[in-house]
């Protein structure tokens, strides 16, 4: 039977892209490939740390610290896949896994971050239910800035170019999250992940002061810490800042409320690593446990699909998504100025 004579696709227009997905095979687990970069990132993560001991009270150790910046950042990507079941279909295994990446391996709340996370991808850009667009220190919306007062007023008025700099500060924020999560009843698994991020810092900090001098420690942490905090931030600003914000009861249909609001990178392999794959942010919302390695095959069929349905696909280079970025944020700000 050609692809003429078969009978028309039903169901809203994400079902008929899923159909397309699924029969592709794209929504298949790939343990083989999860098996190896957990393998690669743990023995680099520990030779890392051996480099670490072996360089011993030397400014070299600040090579390390940039490496462990990248583990740092390579071991969060990991956390993220496990929180939406790419790894492991069930919620055992993925729990356990997660909270050692992200608790005990960089000193993440998985369980925090697992719940502001989810929210996220369920209103992607909503000023009200994102948090990621939650006004904090920056402001993401011209409204945002009106509203603001003390420090986000201050930083708000020039946050287009603060915003990098700030960026060093993103790690230390999420030790913090942490810390807050685990310090107040709500969170699942409250005290197992509570002793997790205990264990981490105290063998963090334990090293760090053990070998090295106290100047070159605090060298080393200012070092490590800012350089991961703006490894995190480049890897998740491209995706969804400066584009379409939504607010109150704004709310389209599921495959509109998650294209239309983020936007693809292009790049090799080097950026598919660099970024975990979340350089296809839009496969990544449409289809979240979709394995890292099948969504660039992916691509073109959610891309070819969007054309067909007139829903436009936004894609474009590292450099100019950033750029995009520092825009929207330079014209949030602008009612302060």
């Amino acid at each position: 039977m050609t692809r003429q004579t078969l009978p028309p696709e039903t169901g809203s227009d994400f079902a008929r892209l899923s159909r397309r997905i699924k029969d592709a095979g794209l929504l298949d687990r790939r343990p083989g490939y999860y098996t190896l970069r957990i393998g690669v990132v743990t023995a680099l993560l520990a030779g890392a740390w051996a480099w670490f001991g072996w360089l011993g009270d030397s400014w070299a150790t600040l090579l390390v610290a940039v490496l462990l910046a990248a583990l740092f950042g390579q071991i969060a990507l990991l956390s993220h896949d496990l929180a939406h079941r790419q790894v492991f279909r069930t919620r055992r295994p993925t729990g356990i896994a997660g909270r050692l990446a992200g608790n005990l391996g960089i000193g993440l709340s998985y369980g925090w971050w697992m719940d502001k996370h989810t929210r996220h991808h369920a209103n992607p850009n909503h000023e009200e239910l994102d948090p990621d667009v939650a006004p904090d220190i920056l402001v993401w919306s011209k409204d945002q800035a009106r509203a603001s007062r003390g420090l986000p007023r201050f930083v708000g008025r020039h946050q287009a170019y603060l915003f990098f700099p700030l960026l060093t500060l993103e790690g230390l924020n999420l030790h913090w999250a942490g810390i807050r999560a685990v310090a107040k009843p709500g969170l699942r698994r409250r005290g197992l992940e509570a002793g997790l991020l205990c264990t981490h810092f105290a063998l963090y900090l334990g090293a760090v002061f053990l070998v090295l001098s106290p100047l070159k420690a605090l060298v080393f942490i200012v070092v490590h810490q800012g350089l991961w905090g703006v490894y995190m931030g480049s890897i998740f600003a491209p995706n969804h800042k400066g584009m379409p914000t939504l607010t109150g009861d704004e709310r389209p249909d599921f495959l509109r409320r998650q294209v239309l609001t983020s936007r693809n990178v292009r790049g090799g392999w080097l950026v598919d690593t660099a970024m975990g794959g979340l350089n296809y942010q839009i496969e990544h919302h449409l289809f979240p446990s979709m394995p890292t390695p099948h969504l660039r095959r992916a691509q073109p069929i959610v891309r070819d699909y969007c054309a067909e349905i007139g829903v436009p696909y936004n894609e474009t280079g590292l450099l100019d998504s950033y750029a995009q970025a520092l825009r929207h944020l330079h014209l949030a700000g602008e009612p302060i100025r």
